[in-house]
Formats: structure tokens, C-alpha cells, sequence
């Protein structure tokens, strides 16, 4: 079965695609500090067409998907170097970038300052409540119409494009978790920590998450490469994934990552199972289908491990701010139906048109 896309990637326009090849060019400079240090004229244009693609995605209202796609894109290319990816080591040369640190800062501040508007915070009322009433809601949701149409109506072309855009995320699934590890040991950290290790499959590289992902997507003649498929990730899929890596970077937000992880694994089962039903209908086989199967008997699991051993026992530790909890769990939850429903209508696109 070979991947099939009528559309193959999500195209910026092309002045946003000269600022994205202007800002890759940086990148893999020998010393990029040293370079605007001794050339700031050749970054003028650059940070000037920044402040503008800044202010039409966040300054009214839904703002404009390509200026958002543009942000995003530069985010991730960023983002990505806190992980180690077994290439070149001169690909990692600009990582502690004073340049870059102060860019991410600036779309950051931008973009989570705009995210901030789209959701309703609760700070009242009984918070152990508030968390097992979100929990008890997501576990057995309502069927809703993108994921119906998930399980009924994805064609096979639709699945691979499915597989493709979530690849960028499952091949490197949980990595963000890992940077949240590190310090003081305790009953929360160390329930983290199991999380994390059966994530990567409890030491055996057989078993980990993404190596299931990976069969998954060769099972479907696919390639398995991480980032392969990067040029079709929507905005809101980028975003998805470079809020992970704004909450985990910081420690101050440790509480609404914390959330925002109890949201990701209390609501995957449901979530995957429509993808699992999918994968069957269309004969894809177990392999095929082997990375939701894993997720879905997991992750029940571990959403109870969340809220129980992580969220509740945090509550106590940090009565005054444990409200973050559930901020971060109603922002996750909204990112992540963002992020479905462009994944959803990219699949109708690569059906239909």
C-alpha cells in the first residue's frame, strides 16, 4: 500500500517561504551569535517581517493561518534541538543561541498571551472535584462528529494521511515528559518516571511507543523516518506539540503541564479508539494498527495514575496553586481539539479533492 496524497505538503506563501529558508540559512551558521554580532544589518529585514507576521496571527481575533503556520514552523525548528535526534552534532551548534532564546521568547510571549484569550479559567469551588469531574467526562465522551468520522468514513488514503501528520509527534512520542524528571525524588516523580518508562517500553526498544508507531507506518509502506512528513503538519498540529515544549521547559509551569498530561492520557483511549476501529475496517492488520491498540489498554492506566498518584497528591503540596492543574488540563484540552480538527479536515482534503 503506498502513500497516496493528492496534496503533498501545507504550502506557506512564498515571501512566508524566503523568511522560513532566510531563518533555516541561520541556523546552520557556524556561530550564529558572532555572525549578527558582526552583521546586524543582515537580520534587519528579517526581524522586521517577524513583528508583522506576529501581529496578523495574534492581534485580531483567529488571526491569519499562514502567519500562524510561519510562527509555528519557526517554533518547532527551535524547539527541536532540546532533543537529541542521532544526527550530526553540528546540527546542535546554535542551540544556546542568545539570538534564537530571545526569538522563541518573543513569539512565545506573542502566542501564549493569544492562547491565554481562547480559554475560560476556573478558579473556584472544589478542585479535587473540578479535576474528577474533567477525568470522569473525557474517559467516556460523547461521540463527536470529527471522530465519528474517524472510525466510519476514512478511506485508506485518509488513514495514511492521518499516520503522517501524527508521526511527527508519535516517533518522538513522550520526550517532553522527560525533561520534566529531573530533581528531588518523591512518590510524584517517581509515578512520572513509570509513566515515562513504560512510554519507552519499559527498556526494551521492541516495546516502545514509537517503535510501534513506526511499524504502524511501514506497515502501511510508509516511511518511518522522523519529520518525514513535516511539510504536512498543520499550524495547529505545530502548536500542539511546541506548547508541550513551552510548559516542559519551564518549571514554574510544572502544575499546567502536569494537567495538560492528565487531559493527553485520560482522553486517548476514547481518542484512539475510533483510529483503532478505522485501522480494522480498512484492513490495515495489527501491525497497522498496533501503536492504538498499545495506547488504548495503556493509557487507561495511566490516566487513573495521573489523577490519583500525580494530580490529587499535588493538590496538597501545593494548595495555593494546584488551580494551574486545571488551567493546563482545559488549555490541553482545547489545543488538542484544535489540533484534531485540522488533522480531520486535512484527511477530507486528501479524500475529496
Amino acid at each position: 500500500m503506498n502513500f497516496n496524497s493528492q496534496i503533498e505538503s501545507i504550502s506557506l506563501d512564498f515571501a512566508y517561504q524566503e523568511l522560513e529558508v532566510e531563518f533555516v540559512n541561520l541556523l546552520e551558521l557556524d556561530n550564529l551569535d558572532q555572525f549578527i554580532y558582526e552583521n546586524p544589518e543582515k537580520i534587519a529585514g528579517f526581524k522586521s517581517e517577524l513583528k508583522v507576521s506576529l501581529s496578523d496571527a495574534f492581534k485580531n481575533g483567529k488571526g491569519c493561518p499562514q502567519a500562524h503556520l510561519f510562527l509555528q514552523r519557526l517554533l518547532y525548528r527551535m524547539n527541536r534541538l532540546k532533543l537529541f535526534w542521532y544526527d550530526e552534532l553540528e546540527n546542535y551548534v546554535n542551540e544556546n543561541s542568545a539570538f534564537l532564546f530571545s526569538l522563541r521568547l518573543e513569539i512565545e510571549n506573542a502566542w501564549q498571551g493569544w492562547e491565554e484569550s481562547n480559554s475560560i479559567q476556573q478558579s473556584t469551588g472544589s478542585l479535587i472535584d473540578a479535576l474528577g469531574d474533567r477525568v470522569q467526562e473525557d474517559l467516556q465522551p460523547e461521540p463527536s462528529p470529527d471522530g465519528l468520522f474517524i472510525r466510519n468514513e476514512i478511506s485508506k488514503p485518509g488513514y495514511q494521511r492521518l499516520l503522517a501528520i501524527t508521526s511527527l509527534d508519535g516517533l518522538v512520542e513522550a520526550s517532553q515528559l522527560s525533561r520534566m524528571l529531573g530533581g528531588v525524588g518523591n512518590e510524584v516523580q517517581t509515578m512520572l518516571t513509570r509513566i515515562l518508562w513504560e512510554e519507552y517500553g519499559s527498556g526494551k526498544f521492541s516495546r516502545k511507543h514509537s517503535t510501534h508507531f513506526a511499524t504502524m507506518l511501514e506497515e502501511c509502506d510508509m516511511d518511518s523516518s522522523p519529520e518525514a512528513y513535516f511539510e504536512l503538519a498543520p499550524w495547529e498540529v505545530l502548536a500542539n506539540i511546541n506548547h508541550s515544549f513551552f510548559l516542559s521547559e519551564r518549571k514554574k509551569n510544572f502544575l499546567r503541564y502536569v494537567g495538560g498530561l492528565l487531559y493527553t492520557e485520560v482522553s486517548v483511549p476514547a481518542a484512539f479508539q475510533n483510529i483503532k476501529i478505522a485501522g480494522e475496517r480498512l484492513n490495515m492488520g495489527d501491525k497497522g494498527v498496533s501503536y492504538w491498540d498499545l495506547h488504548i489498554r495503556e493509557d487507561i492506566r495511566h490516566g487513573q495514575w495521573m489523577l490519583d498518584d500525580v494530580a490529587l497528591p499535588l493538590t496538597r503540596i501545593y494548595p495555593k496553586q494546584a488551580w494551574d492543574m486545571v488551567k493546563g488540563y482545559d488549555q490541553q484540552k482545547f489545543i488538542s481539539s484544535r489540533a484534531t480538527a485540522a488533522i480531520v479536515e486535512s484527511v477530507r482534503q486528501c479524500m475529496y479533492l
